[in-house]
């Protein structure tokens, strides 16, 4: 079998015993390896590129929940639109906006995670710390009126790092702020997903309170 499936077993154990969700990241992956993992009964596969989730989607079984885990460009959401289960990397306002204004054409409403900067990395995308509490606050009070977006979450990639207690304070950081804003709830604003965590560092991010990991080589091998 392409996949390992004892990994699998191992992983999904290890995160149903957190209450959390695993995303398999099958980026540059055949459609055969992710056919393999869904019959083992994964359901939630995470795809970095645009044009490459386009082209497996219609591959594959309708059933299958997509998260778009990469960055995303503004000019290439319409092409995602009609089927993405989940946007995880939302780094912008205006990522946001237009975001709403696809799902609206196609009278859905999307799911959407806003992206924290909470590495040291030049590399990572998103928000910090203040910068999404003020944009949640203005989506909670409708001051951005976004109809057409859940926003279900944060998201963030911590560094790449075998230092764990910088791991640790990046996770808690992230948790802290997630809590923070955890209070807020309206009709299209409500986090209940902390997704942090991925093949290096997954099992540290369950203990720190990710709900959601993000797990790729651990399951389909390194890529090339």
């Amino acid at each position: 079998m392409s996949v390992n499936a004892q990994n699998y077993k191992t992983i999904l154990e290890k995160t149903k015993a957190a209450g959390a969700s695993l995303v398999a990241v099958s980026k540059i992956k055949p459609v055969s390896d992710i056919k393999a993992l869904y019959d083992l009964g994964q359901r939630d596969f995470g795809e970095n590129y645009v044009q490459e989730l386009v082209e497996k989607q219609p591959q594959l079984p309708e059933d299958i929940r997509w998260h778009f885990i990469g960055h995303l460009q503004s000019n290439k959401i319409k092409y995602i639109a009609p089927f993405v289960h989940l946007i995880h990397g939302v780094d912008s306002e205006k990522l946001l906006l237009e975001i709403d204004k696809q799902a609206r054409k196609n009278n859905r409403v999307i799911d959407c995670l806003l992206q924290v900067h909470v590495a040291q990395e030049a590399t990572k995308f998103g928000f910090d710390g203040a910068e999404v509490t003020a944009l949640i606050d203005r989506i909670g009070s409708g001051a951005l009126a976004l109809p057409n977006i859940r926003v279900k979450g944060l998201m963030a990639m911590a560094s790449f790092t075998e230092d764990v207690e910088k791991l640790k304070q990046e996770f808690t950081a992230m948790k802290t702020l997630f809590e923070k804003n955890a209070t807020r709830e309206t009709s299209n604003l409500k986090l209940e997903t902390l997704s942090m965590g991925m093949s290096g560092d997954y099992a540290l991010a369950l203990e720190y309170g990710s709900t959601m990991i993000r797990v790729g080589s651990l399951l389909f091998g390194a890529r090339s």
